[in-house]
């Protein structure tokens, strides 16, 4: 089954968590903690961690990020987590990854399994969806 919505970033907060030992790149990596609503056939609301290695000027890096998902899917409440990445050369999405992780589902969503993936549209309206099963 496919769940397609839309979402928002309503915070992004950077946090001090560096790495130990310390060692310098060309690209720095920073931590950042994000909130997320959505709307569409996925209704609710995340908090992510996320990891990058990126830069501002260019737009290239590399993301890492792992989701708490509250919320419904067709209708179904409950919470899972899901996890996923990718690679920008500042104008494409490489290298993507993207899970549903194994029995983190509770409620209706309790027994949920797949994947999905995210795009962003040139308006910069963010898209998620998952490829699910129940």
């Amino acid at each position: 089954m496919r769940a397609d919505g839309i979402f928002t970033v309503t915070s992004f907060v950077p946090t001090d968590l560096a790495q130990e030992p310390p060692i310098a790149t060309a690209l720095p990596v920073g931590v950042a903690r994000l909130e997320k609503v959505f709307a569409g056939e996925i209704e609710g609301r995340s908090a992510t961690m996320f990891t990058a290695a990126f830069d501002q000027g260019t737009g290239v890096g590399t993301y890492v990020a792992m989701e708490s998902f509250e919320g419904s899917l067709h209708g179904r409440a409950g919470t899972f987590n899901f996890a996923h990445s990718a690679t920008t050369r500042g104008s494409d999405r490489a290298a993507e990854f993207f899970t549903i992780v194994p029995t983190s589902g509770t409620g209706d969503l309790g027994t949920i399994t797949g994947g999905g993936g995210l795009a962003i549209d040139e308006d910069g309206t963010h898209r998620l969806w998952f490829e699910y099963e129940l």
